[in-house]
């Protein structure tokens, strides 16, 4: 497989990383986007070639929903035109810190960002009883994975994937397009 670097760009890098750390992750940074860009334009042409959705997914090694999620551009059924962008830019980030909060359980920092029905509907004991549940259902949690970020007319939705000991678990975030939240579940893997 060809590099996108030069042989001159690679010792560039390699320089960067031997002298100065922020450098080498800026290149890094770049290098991520750029792959990023390449990677979606070659799942833009594999489905103007008719590949499908599960096709790309088993390749990608996710579902063919979620990488619909990531690189499919979904068709809102009422106008029949696809859908905006997510109304919350940094959904994704919101998200996974509200899901430390959850790990770390700092039920305040959770219902910071509530909005009135969420915070009449959902305490702090009733947070910290879910949680203790999904603990007694699947063990310790072991790690995150990487945030779906879909738009839902008016909302944005994440998804956040988590891996415990004995099982999975989503945590699902709804987000106002003023970044509160008005709705958190967490899902088993059957319930997506």
């Amino acid at each position: 497989m060809k590099s996108g670097l030069t042989s001159g760009e690679r010792q560039s890098s390699l320089d960067n990383v031997l002298t100065d750390p922020l450098a080498a992750v800026d290149d890094a940074v770049r290098t991520v986007r750029d792959a990023e860009t390449r990677l979606r334009e070659a799942v833009e042409a594999a489905r103007r070639a008719g590949h499908t959705w599960q096709e790309l997914g088993d390749l990608l090694g996710t579902s063919r929903q979620a990488a619909f999620q990531r690189f499919g551009r979904p068709i809102d059924p009422a106008t029949g035109t696809p859908m905006a962008e997510p109304k919350l830019p940094d959904a994704a980030r919101r998200a996974e810190d509200l899901v430390v909060a959850i790990i770390e359980c700092r039920w305040s920092d959770v219902r910071q960002d509530f909005d009135q029905p969420m915070l009449e509907a959902v305490g702090e004991d009733r947070l910290a009883l879910a949680w203790t549940q999904v603990a007694g259902t699947v063990g310790r949690y072991e790690r995150m994975g990487e945030p779906l970020v879909l738009a839902t007319g008016e909302h944005t939705m994440v998804e956040v994937p988590l891996d415990f000991e004995a099982g999975e678990r989503t945590v699902q975030v709804t987000y106002r397009a003023d970044g509160q939240v008005s709705g958190l579940w967490i899902r088993t893997p059957d319930q997506r």
